[in-house]
């Protein structure tokens, strides 16, 4: 498998950004990082292996990228207010400079998806919605969908319009959300077992169809549990059966 870490300095934080690539070729997938983990986490629990046969085949590229989430959300020595902002400032980062780098390397016509696990399957989604015109599409993995889970209740216009489960039922702009019902990869999934909290999942999932918007939830079970064996085996089903 080919693996390359680029780098650089970005406008939107004011900070080295280092960014992973496995593979090639393929449909991109990039991963967001679960709470205050870095760009190799999903590398580091084997979730990476898990994904290597797709990768191998030239079916799938992957790019994993750092949070800022140890700047923000979980940093409990920032005010509440400079919290938002840095998560702000975060998408920008995304936007801006990493899904144009990644067109840069994989071509401007390769679809990209995003995905992520806990606190990343909240970021992941928000990304989604936020810019599905820059976005396939999301697999969302053990997911809670209202920000204000990780801001001790705070909230302002920032955490409102970063909260997808506060902003999608007053969501009238037509015109993103015809963006958002013309993908066929909304996948809002989720364990039953030990610190999952499928319920989350189920809710949010009906705020997606009171919209009209088309999405797969899936439960898979109380065998399940928060954990990264759930994930391993949850997102190659997926790439594999869906994409």
């Amino acid at each position: 498998m080919n693996k390359h870490i680029s780098s650089w300095f970005s406008p939107s934080l004011q900070k080295e950004m280092p960014i992973v690539s496995y593979g090639s070729y393929g449909t991109v997938l990039l991963l967001v990082p679960t709470a205050g983990a870095d760009y190799l986490e999903y590398e580091r629990f084997q979730l990476i292996d898990s994904l290597a046969p797709f990768i191998d085949a030239g079916k799938l590229k992957v790019y994993s990228i750092d949070s800022v989430n140890n700047e923000s959300w979980l940093n409990k020595h920032m005010d509440h207010w400079d919290k938002a902002q840095r998560h702000e400032q975060w998408n920008t980062y995304v936007y801006n400079e990493v899904l144009p780098f990644i067109k840069n390397e994989s071509g401007e016509e390769t679809p990209v998806f995003v995905s992520g696990a806990s606190f990343g399957a909240l970021h992941s989604m928000n990304l989604f919605l936020k810019r599905p015109d820059l976005l396939g599409g999301v697999i969302a993995m053990s997911g809670v969908y209202d920000l204000t889970y990780y801001t001790d209740g705070f909230m302002n216009d920032t955490v409102y319009f970063n909260s997808p489960w506060h902003y999608m039922p007053n969501l009238a702009d037509h015109g993103v959300l015809e963006q958002i019902r013309k993908s066929p990869h909304i996948h809002i999934l989720t364990g039953a077992g030990a610190y999952e909290d499928p319920k989350a999942g189920g809710a949010f999932a009906r705020i997606l169809y009171d919209k009209g918007i088309y999405y797969e939830f899936d439960n898979w079970g109380e065998s399940y549990k928060h954990d990264w064996p759930t994930w391993r085996e949850m997102l190659p089903h997926y790439i594999g059966t869906r994409f």
